[in-house]
């Protein structure tokens, strides 16, 4: 059955006021998907964010479901949880991170049940033919859509367990830089964070927005157990305490550096960004 369009794109309801307090859980299992009128397209927003292009949160592809021609306007990141998606590039696949960067231009397919972990950045143009706008896409507009770039692929295709992991100085916390953000215009990161059990992460301040996913594990945040496949929302100037007993993987959206609050311990110590700033 295929579910009526939504007042507006807006419409589309995520948890309002859950990160008030600084530090917000979201997990999967308290969301509900909602349909968009794009058929077998379904979304699980945590943050939906129309007027700006910002979005966080799963998306659901159903076998031989397409998003439809659209250009990309700012920077969106996805990771294949599971099955994949394809378009004029090729293939992203299986536990692979697909980068948009501003002016992608791509439809894309699913040739088999799929989910990913997204986030938008930007607004995202879809041809006038189109016809009505589903909301797929926060921040979605009519506009022309001509490639500006037709020689340069639509997405930047990333093997995220292949990357090197780099010590952070932090016992048992390593990172595996996804992407940095370089030539967009911002100087945020996006990286994958392995805590192996035991980890126990100083006391931070969040400069700017941090969002993140446990793709694995048991997270500790702020003496809460978040379990595999929740995000957590930090916001500006939240004090952040972030440990495992057992050991978790995690992806992090970081739009600007931790402030630690305790000096690294002995003379020689070095403890370098978490996020890679």
């Amino acid at each position: 059955m295929r579910h009526p369009l939504p007042a507006s794109p807006a419409a589309f309801d995520a948890p309002a006021g859950a990160a008030a307090r600084g530090v917000g859980v979201f997990r999967f299992e308290d969301l509900a998907w909602q349909q968009t009128a794009e058929p077998g397209l379904r979304l699980k927003p945590v943050r939906y964010d129309n007027e700006g292009g910002h979005y966080l949160g799963w998306v659901s592809f159903a076998p031989m479901a397409r998003s439809g021609l659209h250009q990309h306007r700012g920077v969106a990141t996805s990771f294949v949880v599971d099955g994949g998606l394809t378009d004029y590039h090729g293939s992203l696949g299986l536990h692979e991170a697909g980068i948009n960067l501003h002016g992608a231009t791509h439809d894309a397919v699913s040739y088999q049940s799929s989910v990913l972990v997204s986030r938008l950045e930007g607004p995202v143009a879809y041809p006038h033919e189109h016809g009505e706008l589903s909301g797929l896409h926060a921040g979605s507009r009519h506009d022309e859509v001509v490639n500006p770039a037709p020689d340069v692929p639509p997405e930047v295709n990333v093997k995220v367990d292949a990357l090197p992991a780099w010590e952070t100085g932090i016992a048992s916390v390593r990172r595996q830089t996804i992407f940095d953000y370089a030539g967009t215009g911002s100087t945020h990161r996006f990286a994958q964070l392995q805590l192996g059990p035991g980890a126990d992460l100083p006391p931070w301040r969040a400069s700017a927005r941090v969002e993140l996913w446990v793709r694995g594990g048991r997270l500790g945040v702020q003496g809460q157990v978040v379990l595999a496949n929740s995000f957590v929302v930090i916001e500006p100037g939240a004090e952040v305490r972030l440990a495992t007993p057992h050991g978790a993987l995690v992806l992090a959206w970081a739009e600007g550096p931790e402030h630690w609050l305790t000096p690294a311990d002995g003379p020689r110590a070095v403890r370098s960004s978490l996020f890679g700033f």
